[in-house]
């Protein structure tokens, strides 16, 4: 087999072959930090001139729920894309990349910990160990459902540490779950249509964002040109689909609290519909760098050369999961009659 990348020889023998630029690298780099700020200075700009009040730590709150978004997302994107790499024609059995799920259990499970300690303080920081009522957890809705993130990120770290790190599935479910049950309360109207929609978009958004990093963590693993790029086929095909459900679910959760009338404005006018509209545009970008690569996928002869708009593609969609954490920290919109 020939691999694709240059010697030294093929380069001349005139010098040592080149080395691969850092620029992308050092961009990248630059993104995660800017995807890391968005939560801690996001909600500021958010809210100044819209009226609202902010809450107590809602930086902080958004920062939390960052963490635990991308927490969901890394482990749900590996079980997915394994799955995908075994039917994949041609790929090696045992070369594949160390699994970073451990890793994004532990930070999981201390996010959702600092989440659950803010309800035990009344949906505020607490200060002191002595603000919390960790036993009042027990009592409430949303006490209940924190407490259940919590073990199932404990149980998903035990999973994948195990011989059958596929356990996963199950734990990881359970924070979906959690997920779209808190973000809709009883109070609201018709709550469990709200949060069926809310599950379908935060698990193909998980297998969305949390895939991507995990294909190119493979294409390097394997080295193997036919078998990399079979499996970034594979994941395109997937992609799209993901892509248009979470754009039909996320249209029908944002009529579900803005009317259609009043979505202009509020997308202005109102904190949460400034960070909708940030996410909006992050997620066409994402769109912007997936058509580039499906389009390089497709027409160029170094197949492989479809990961250099996937790379970009994985920073925008770190961004977009650093929106979705300011989005659930920021008050709810205004129902317009």
């Amino acid at each position: 087999m020939t691999s694709t990348r240059p010697t030294a020889e093929a380069a001349g023998t005139s010098g040592p072959a080149r080395r691969p630029a850092a620029g992308p690298a050092v961009a990248l780099l630059v993104l995660v930090a800017l995807a890391a700020l968005i939560p801690l200075f996001g909600p500021r700009p958010a809210l100044d001139g819209t009226g609202e009040a902010s809450a107590p730590g809602v930086g902080g709150i958004a920062l939390l729920r960052t963490v635990l978004f991308a927490a969901l997302c890394v482990p749900a994107g590996e079980l997915f894309v394994a799955r995908l790499a075994r039917r994949a024609p041609g790929a090696p059995s045992r070369a594949a990349p160390r699994s970073w799920a451990p890793y994004a259990a532990a930070a999981g499970f201390v996010a959702a910990l600092g989440l659950a300690s803010v309800v035990a303080t009344g949906n505020l920081l607490p200060h002191h160990l002595s603000d919390m009522d960790v036993g009042g957890l027990y009592g409430t809705r949303d006490g209940r459902l924190a407490l259940l993130e919590v073990n199932a990120f404990a149980v998903a770290g035990l999973c994948a540490l195990s011989r059958r790190p596929a356990a996963q599935v199950w734990p990881l479910t359970a924070i979906a779950v959690a997920e779209a049950l808190r973000a809709h309360p009883p109070a609201e109207q018709h709550p469990l249509i709200g949060s069926g929609l809310t599950l379908v978009h935060v698990t193909c958004a998980a297998l969305w964002a949390g895939g991507l990093p995990h294909v190119l963590r493979m294409l390097r693993a394997w080295g193997a040109a036919e078998a990399g790029a079979a499996l970034l086929g594979r994941y395109a095909r997937v992609a799209a689909v993901l892509f248009a459900a979470i754009t039909a679910t996320g249209v029908g959760s944002t009529l579900r609290r803005m009317p259609s009338g009043t979505v202009l404005d509020q997308l202005t006018s109102t904190s949460y519909g400034r960070a909708l509209l940030a996410k909006l545009l992050l997620v066409a970008a994402v769109a912007v760098l997936t058509l580039l690569a499906r389009l390089r996928l497709r027409r160029s002869a170094d197949r492989l050369g479809a990961g250099v708009p996937a790379r970009g593609e994985v920073a925008a969609l770190g961004l977009v999961v650093a929106a979705s954490g300011l989005l659930t920290a920021l008050p709810l919109p205004i129902r317009w009659s």
